[in-house]
């Protein structure tokens, strides 16, 4: 057997020592990229404290077990609309006719539970996803073949598919979701055993992919953080779950559209972070020029991506459609689109394009949610619900921006 060289063996050494820091070492390197402009999800989690703290104290029913349950239901489907409009922000884009969207696929689904169809759910809501994943591939397709910005084509589609969901719901004004599985997505709730099996089931998976996740970074030789920080972080969010569990059963059980929800993240998070298509969406949204010279067909991943902002869209409309238990003229519209958006923005994910993740969206809706859950409890008018929330996004935006110039002064961004 061959004798390794020395050096290599130091070196090796060396670098081992360079990708783990200490605790003290980590937390200081921390608090810099805090200075630097890198502040991570820090000020969204500061932000929902001040909004618990506020509405609890002018309202103390916010933090109880039911309204707790009602909020996780009334920001579910705005939270799944927002995780495909976080790719479009990757990219530096825009989705505007993602409510309307939505709403085709409620429409499309429920008429397809009706005469002369009368299609089971396992063909009526494949068929509606479908339909607007089609209406993305459409979108993505014009933006890209003809090069026109996707303000503008977006903004076309939302007033087509506005009147295409009038067109189909007809004179009536109102139909009525009829299928039963349709109905319990956003009204069934887990027997507290199967609650508890969920956490349990939640936690072990966590901390699987964490621990495996730093030791991989750890044998290519890239920087981990500290044990202790690692099983520190398993124990909060895994405290966290518990928590979340013991309060929806004290009221209903946990929202099966909770469940959902959390699968999406789970998915569309390992999307974006571990496979070739999201570390494209994060180059693309980057430096698109740069992409395309690295070999990155730059138009067909702008197409993939409105067609899972179409398709997480239309799941948006199925969950509020089995939410109402029912679709009408106005699905889709009011502030939905708005609020989907900023529900992205408000989470972290940036304007600019290359910057964010699929959490920001479960995050950001939650404020949204918050926001409008509470001042409802407090009996404000609309009018106001609009100023705060649009304060809201602008403090977001601000924030994001200044972060990115302090980035670039420190040569991070």
């Amino acid at each position: 057997m061959s004798k390794q060289d020395p050096q290599t063996n130091s070196g090796q050494a060396m670098l081992a020592e360079q990708t783990v820091l200490s605790t003290s070492g980590y937390i200081s390197s921390y608090f810099k990229r805090m200075r630097s402009g890198d502040f991570g999800t820090l000020p969204i989690v500061i932000g929902l404290l001040i909004i618990a703290l506020i509405f609890q104290s002018l309202n103390k029913n916010f933090l109880t077990p039911v309204n707790l349950v009602n909020l996780i239901i009334q920001m579910a489907g705005l939270a799944t609309i927002a995780i495909g409009v976080v790719f479009v922000l990757l990219l530096g884009e825009i989705d505007l006719s993602i409510g309307f969207v939505s709403a085709v696929a409620g429409v499309t689904m429920t008429l397809l539970f009706l005469p002369p169809f009368n299609l089971p759910w396992f063909l009526a809501i494949p068929a509606g996803l479908l339909v607007v994943t089609l209406i993305g591939l459409l979108q993505g397709s014009i933006i890209t073949g003809f090069g026109l910005p996707s303000f503008i084509v977006t903004l076309a589609g939302m007033l087509v598919w506005n009147g295409v969901v009038l067109l189909m719901v007809g004179a009536g004004g109102t139909i009525i979701l009829q299928d039963a599985v349709a109905v319990a997505i956003a009204n069934a709730f887990l027997p507290a055993m199967w609650g508890w099996i969920l956490a349990l089931v939640v936690v072990a998976l966590y901390a699987f992919n964490t621990l495996s996740y730093n030791l991989t970074r750890r044998r290519e030789g890239l920087s981990v953080m500290p044990t202790p920080l690692v099983l520190a972080q398993i124990a909060g969010v895994s405290l966290l779950i518990v928590a979340a569990v013991y309060i929806c059963n004290l009221d209903r059980g946990v929202p099966f559209v909770g469940v959902l929800l959390l699968l999406f993240i789970v998915i569309f998070s390992y999307v974006a972070t571990r496979t070739p298509f999201g570390r494209y969406v994060y180059a693309v949204g980057g430096n698109a020029e740069a992409a395309r010279r690295a070999g990155i067909d730059v138009d067909r991943i702008r197409i993939y991506v409105f067609m899972l902002s179409s398709f997480m869209a239309g799941w948006g409309g199925i969950v509020l459609a089995s939410r109402l238990r029912s679709v009408a003229t106005n699905s889709g519209g009011g502030s939905l689109t708005l609020y989907a958006i900023a529900a992205a923005v408000i989470g972290g994910t940036s304007l600019f394009g290359g910057r964010g993740n699929v959490m920001s969206a479960l995050l950001g809706a939650l404020v949204v949610a918050s926001v409008d859950n509470g001042m409802g409890l407090l009996g404000l008018s609309a009018g106001v619900k609009f100023i705060i929330t649009g304060l809201v996004l602008l403090v977001a935006v601000l924030v994001d921006a200044l972060a990115r110039r302090s980035r670039v002064k420190s040569g991070r961004a």
